[in-house]
């Protein structure tokens, strides 16, 4: 993981806004690394999910991208669509952190179609940033609600409050 700034900012920039999966492929190799004491047998890697406005506007979700490189990498099914963002919140840039908590709660749900597929097993949530946790800990909560075994998560990047 890195911190998102500078040239770690630029990075997650090219991938989320400037349609630059070579980035994604790069960043597995990172993350694999990074991941290696949280992956368990039978694992589901998932990503963050996009509300479909957003993913709309910006034609392609870089959490998925990033969690179809690392399965492809560590041979760990996918599941593309596990979670979905039920609830379309706004930008959550600039918010405080009780404002991106309240924002997110219930926002994320698991895709009917795919809770047979988490059952018991451990997942395994992908995103390419953590600022203030709010985005993982909803998409958590719709992984433990569903009935998961146990829920990990593997950023990126990560914003660092200077202190």
């Amino acid at each position: 993981m890195m911190l998102y700034r500078d040239a770690g900012r630029q990075m997650v920039m090219s991938l989320k806004h400037g349609g630059r999966i070579d980035v994604a492929l790069m960043a597995a190799q990172w993350m694999e690394r990074a991941g290696k004491p949280l992956f368990q047998e039978n694992m589901l890697i998932a990503p963050v999910p996009l509300h479909w406005t957003r993913l709309f506007t910006r034609t392609f979700n870089q959490s998925a991208a990033l969690a179809q490189a690392l399965a492809k990498r560590t041979g760990y099914a996918m599941c593309p669509d596990l979670l979905l963002r039920g609830k379309r919140t706004q930008p959550l840039e600039h918010k405080t952190v009780a404002d991106r908590f309240g924002l997110l709660e219930g926002a994320m749900v698991i895709n009917p179609r795919r809770r047979h597929r988490i059952a018991g097993r451990p997942v395994l949530l992908i995103d390419d940033v953590m600022t203030s946790g709010a985005t993982l800990s909803a998409a958590t909560h719709a992984c433990q609600d569903a009935g998961c075994r146990d829920v990990f998560v593997l950023t990126l990047a990560r914003v660092a409050k200077d202190v």
